[in-house]
């Protein structure tokens, strides 16, 4: 069975990719390697080196998938208010058509990452998906457009479509580059640089981690789960917060404070949706996850 896995040279997709290869399906990868790498690609799998803003280049790569895991995006919060167009182009217009190489190829499934970036900050923890969304930043919005196309994609067209919304994710292969890396990659590679852990605002903001190992399979779930199928969105995260402070100290070191920035203060997800209709919970401690982070970065 041929499935595509796109942004498969990627964090999340190239975890899917290796998942996927292991239980024997044929997977292609479509990946423009702008922040993808070529070493994180299964040897096992075909890649495509194609821009998702390119859909005649899309639609032939198509033919014949079962499956789709759409794991392509710019997800930088910080990013996406400075430079709101180009992240719209990549991640609300390729988005777009990605599903239209689906439409006019007749894939049947389609599992899209989306973010808990859509629901701002809100009252009330752990958030669930009923909640109303109020996203804070132009990432935010553009992965909501995300999840209404994917809604409407099976309304209208009747592509089975399920849109995951990722909490904090991390894991081996997460990038460490760039002013905007996530918190656990960017606190490791000060650590093995042996530089302060930087720390935004006050560091009490708290978020909810979840392991890549625990999102793989939650993936996996959704694309064979009967239960989904209809454009429902679904919170994985680890039903938990922590402090950025708390994670300084798992990692060790010491630490800097600098400027606050436009970000949420707290998160946590409710995942009651997920154990009912993927049979889905984390299974990764955040201490067992970083310890292993951190064997990895050799530190």
């Amino acid at each position: 069975m041929k499935i595509i896995v796109i942004g498969g040279a990627g964090f999340i997709g190239s975890h899917i990719a290796d998942a996927l290869i292991e239980e024997g399906y044929e997977v292609h990868i479509v990946d423009n390697l702008s922040a993808g790498k070529k070493e994180n690609v299964n040897p096992k799998a075909t890649l495509h080196v194609v821009d998702i803003r390119e859909k005649k280049k899309l639609i032939p790569i198509f033919e014949n998938a079962k499956y789709v895991f759409h794991e392509a995006a710019f997800p930088q919060v910080q990013y996406s208010i400075e430079n709101p167009v180009e992240t719209h182009e990549i991640n609300v217009t390729g988005l777009l058509n990605v599903l239209e190489a689906c439409r006019i190829n007749k894939v049947r499934r389609v599992i899209y990452a989306s973010s808990s970036a859509i629901y701002g900050d809100q009252a009330t923890l752990p958030v669930v998906e009923s909640m109303p969304v109020n996203p804070l930043s132009p990432y935010g919005a553009q992965k909501y457009i995300g999840e209404v196309y994917m809604k409407l994609y099976s309304e209208i067209y009747e592509l089975e479509t399920v849109s995951l919304r990722y909490f904090n994710v991390y894991g081996r292969r997460q990038s460490s580059a760039g002013a905007y890396a996530s918190v656990i990659p960017k606190f490791m590679e000060l650590k093995k640089e042996n530089k302060p852990l930087t720390i935004t605002g006050d560091g009490e903001q708290t978020r909810d981690f979840i392991n890549v190992k625990d999102v793989v399979n939650a993936n996996i779930l959704a694309m064979t789960s009967d239960k989904v199928g209809h454009g429902e969105v679904i919170n994985i995260g680890g039903c938990n917060q922590y402090s950025i402070n708390h994670i300084a100290k798992l990692v060790g070191g010491d630490v800097a404070y600098i400027s606050p920035r436009i970000e949420l203060r707290k998160t946590q997800a409710g995942i009651s949706k997920a154990k009912e209709f993927l049979n889905w919970e984390p299974c990764v401690m955040l201490e067992d996850g970083i310890s292993e982070i951190k064997k990895y970065y050799n530190i």
